[in-house]
């Protein structure tokens, strides 16, 4: 009870007034972050649509289709997504210093964790929306996929 009013007035006074701007602050680089993870699926699901319209290979469809969903799990691609989020270790340089926000490194971890882990659902519901195994009609696999893209990244 003694101790209930002050912790009140000092988060209304000291900390309320700068949530509006805090979250904007974050929410730059996070959003900036999953736009990329956005724009990634939509680039490699564009590419098997190109590949598989030059060669019209089911086989190779269904290759490129598996090595989709490792994706979130390709270090090397995904790390532009990363990158995006690192600019947080700057904006949270200022919490840190201002409001004692400590563990700066695993709140720009979780948020990676959550990219992956949206690329992954992403490629999953990809898989189970389109099965090239299901496709009867070869001329229609680029736009059933285009379709499924659009779906997912709806």
């Amino acid at each position: 009870a003694s101790v209930s009013e002050p912790a009140q007035k000092c988060c209304t006074e000291n900390i309320q007034p700068f949530l509006t701007s805090i979250l904007e602050e974050l929410m730059g680089p996070i959003s900036s972050g999953f736009m990329e993870v956005r724009s990634l699926f939509d680039k490699e699901v564009n590419e098997i649509i190109q590949d598989f319209q030059k060669t019209n290979d089911m086989t190779r469809l269904k290759e490129n289709v598996d090595q989709l969903m490792t994706l979130p799990f390709n270090s090397v691609k995904m790390e532009p997504c990363y990158l995006k989020v690192n600019l947080l270790q700057e904006f949270l340089q200022d919490l840190k210093s201002r409001f004692k926000v400590y563990h700066i490194d695993f709140v720009i971890q979780r948020t990676q964790n959550f990219m992956q882990e949206l690329m992954e659902n992403a490629v999953y519901t990809f898989e189970q929306l389109f099965s090239p195994s299901h496709q009867a009609d070869s001329a229609k696999v680029a736009t059933t996929i285009e379709k499924v893209k659009l779906r997912v990244l709806k």
